[in-house]
């Protein structure tokens, strides 16, 4: 079996809250304030924000789309796509878990909704990404999960069949086409529960 990991929400903090909290302190005061432009800004990751993820717009586009439609000013869009970067951290438990794996040679791979930018980013700034065989970057392919296109890709680029991969995510949206592409997959809550189920699986002692 090979096991592949979504990055935002399960091997990276991805809190939209908190960033907006930090980098549009005069905007975001309370709880309602910051579900309001998360909404605004990442449009649940549909709209400007998904044609980013999918790299059919660069961040100068992005930027102008982002002002003109939300009212932002160009320093605070600025402010939250640079604190996208920053808000990218490892979770320690999660990391733990994947070296637990790559040291016992089970074949890792990652498949992430995740602009150019920032995949550029993490892989040059956490070496543990080199513990992966392989993996897919919805930016760098023109497709997005959870369409179907994305899956397919992946199990090709994995050279693999796709009940071979069993594949984590903190979406259900995401885990459910995974699994309508033939894949394996588990809703991803936190590291211990993933540890778990992959010993349930019998893939880890």
């Amino acid at each position: 079996m090979k096991i592949v990991f979504d990055f935002g929400g399960v091997l990276f903090h991805w809190r939209p809250p908190e960033l907006v909290r930090r980098e549009l302190p005069r905007r975001v005061g309370d709880e309602a304030s910051a579900r309001h432009w998360v909404q605004q800004i990442f449009q649940g990751y549909g709209g400007d924000w998904g044609d980013f993820d999918r790299g059919s717009v660069e961040v100068p586009e992005l930027r102008e789309r982002i002002m003109a439609r939300t009212g932002l000013e160009a320093a605070e869009v600025q402010a939250i796509l640079d604190g996208v970067a920053r808000e990218l951290q490892p979770i320690p438990q999660s990391v733990a878990l994947l070296e637990r794996l790559h040291r016992g040679g089970t074949p890792l791979f990652f498949l992430s909704n995740m602009p150019a930018p920032y995949a550029d980013h993490l892989e040059a700034a956490h070496d543990f990404i080199g513990w992966f065989r392989s993996g897919v970057f919805s930016g760098r392919v023109n497709a997005v999960k959870p369409e179907r296109e994305i899956f397919d890709l992946a199990a090709a680029r994995f050279d693999s069949r796709p009940e071979e991969l069993l594949f984590f995510d903190d979406l259900p949206a995401n885990v459910d086409a995974a699994r309508a592409a033939g894949w394996q997959a588990e809703l991803f809550t936190d590291a211990a529960a993933a540890a778990t189920a992959l010993r349930q699986r019998g893939l880890m002692a």
